[in-house]
């Protein structure tokens, strides 16, 4: 995995948790009404609006947020990255999994988008698993490659 592919990743994800936990938190009723947005409504069909619920819900994105810009700031840090990843894939493979057990509630429109996005995001959250090689272990690959290339050369002309 290279840098530029978790940079896009991590991208992703914050955006996604900034863009859903401000909403949810700083205007929760509305974000009952109408997330995920652009004309859709997925929220009231899965029960009546509750504040508490909306804004702990938009704490914890907002909060996923918070965790995704740090690992965006140290993208080399694979136990970071990988971390992060993990945190996200918990919740997203859950969140995945609670809305199969209700698509029925949903038009065929909003089923596929909701199956579509809910496991973007957990190939998403999947792909932050995947270690960068560093600078540091691809140039020890290369010494001992050397090393051991060097051994072999004088080896030889015995």
């Amino acid at each position: 995995m290279n840098t530029k592919i978790r940079y896009a990743t991590l991208g992703f994800l914050g955006v996604t948790a900034l863009y859903t936990g401000a909403w949810a938190y700083f205007a929760p009723r509305e974000w009952h009404a109408g997330f995920p947005g652009f004309g859709m409504s997925w929220l009231p069909q899965l029960g009546p609006y509750n504040e508490h619920l909306a804004k702990d819900a938009g704490a914890m994105f907002l909060a996923l947020a918070v965790l995704t810009a740090i690992a965006l700031r140290s993208v080399r840090n694979n136990r970071l990255v990988q971390t992060t990843g993990a945190v996200w894939l918990v919740f997203n493979v859950l969140h995945l999994g609670y809305h199969m057990q209700h698509l029925g509630m949903y038009g065929t429109r909003d089923q596929v988008l909701n199956v579509v996005a809910l496991t973007a995001l957990v190939l998403a959250s999947a792909v932050l698993l995947v270690p960068v090689k560093s600078v540091k272990s691809v140039n020890s690959v290369k010494s001992v490659k050397s090393v051991t290339a060097e051994g072999e050369s004088s080896c030889a002309s015995r």
